[in-house]
């Protein structure tokens, strides 16, 4: 008999419903928030009431997409956290109500685990999965880890890091250019054009494993500042070797610490996950080193990079699998212990 997972994503600004038998993706529907755009960045407010307009219609599209209704679900796994408490209460709430309602088990997930199994998920272009154990690099608006994983359920935070996470500095300097919400796509598509030599920025390289990009972000801030200050066309003259600059050193910061990590940790198998994992400077310089180093590598496809239920619903197999179920006296949590 089939287990047929529901998962449900709700983390942010994006309510997302997948359907997974055994593992396959039958289905993954995630509608996404664009109210935020004006405002350079997610109102929580906003996000969660868009949630609970978004949650059934999309759980409902899912379901259909997978050829399925609500009465052949086995199982309904959901994002505990980390997150925005009120877009997590609106798919946690709505887990709870629909498990209780149907007499099925209910399944938490953290949403990092969910990055990083996203690379189980079997599709009809699925590449080889990780062997055990592999190092993760996990790369978001509002992560940066290196992880060990040595199954399917057992993970250790090797680096992280130590202020802010490499997606931010993406978004935030895209923001002092003047770029639209979200940032990082854009400053991707913009370094394709630039010289990614033009400028050079403050790479901190805290002890072991661990990351910063506070003072990259400092950095990138007062070169602005001074050069306006000299030319004010400065930013709109030289946007693509800026970004073409940003991205190489964000990149090299994360590379310096995962090859590191791989000659330490003995560790040849090697993937990436999170929203920042979809960067083709990053896709580009982790096949590079692989070929260089002799890794195996992994990369998710793109649709499995950004928040999807998709990810949750492997998850949450796997925790079925070995009889992890939730109280429904559960509740969520902004901040997520790993």
């Amino acid at each position: 008999m089939s287990v047929i997972i529901l998962g449900i994503e709700s983390s942010c600004d994006d309510t997302s419903a997948a359907v997974l038998s055994d593992g396959r993706l039958l289905s993954n529907l995630i509608s996404s928030q664009k109210v935020h755009i004006e405002y350079g960045g997610v109102v929580p407010e906003l996000a969660s009431r868009a949630h609970q307009a978004n949650i059934i219609p999309v759980v409902d599209t899912a379901l259909k997409a997978a050829g399925l209704t609500i009465n052949d679900i086995n199982a309904i796994a959901f994002t505990r956290g980390p997150g925005l408490l009120g877009s997590l209460l609106v798919g946690t709430s709505f887990a709870k109500g629909a498990a209780l309602t149907l007499g099925i088990p209910l399944v938490e997930v953290n949403h990092l685990h969910g990055h990083i199994l996203a690379h189980f998920i079997k599709t009809d272009t699925t590449q080889t999965e990780p062997k055990f154990p592999f190092l993760c690099l996990l790369v978001s608006g509002g992560h940066t880890q290196l992880v060990l994983v040595k199954s399917h359920l057992e993970m250790e935070i090797v680096g992280k890091t130590i202020d802010d996470a490499a997606g931010e500095a993406f978004d935030k300097c895209a923001k002092v250019m003047g770029l639209p919400y979200p940032g990082g796509p854009v400053v991707d598509k913009l370094a394709a054009q630039g010289n990614k030599h033009a400028f050079k920025f403050a790479r901190p390289l805290p002890k072991g494993f661990d990351f910063s990009f506070s003072g990259l972000k400092t950095s990138f801030l007062y070169f602005l500042r001074d050069q306006l200050t000299e030319n004010p066309n400065f930013i709109e003259e030289r946007k693509a070797d800026l970004c073409a600059s940003l991205q190489h050193t964000i990149v090299e910061i994360l590379m310096d610490k995962l090859v590191a990590a791989s000659k330490k940790l003995g560790v040849t198998e090697i993937a990436i996950g999170g929203g920042v994992a979809a960067n083709s400077g990053l896709r580009n310089a982790i096949t590079d080193k692989g070929a260089e180093l002799g890794w195996t590598t992994h990369i998710p496809e793109f649709r499995f990079t950004t928040d999807n239920a998709a990810m949750i619903a492997i998850a949450g197999h796997y925790k079925f699998l070995k009889g992890e179920f939730a109280s429904h006296a559960i509740v969520p949590l902004a901040r997520l212990p790993f």
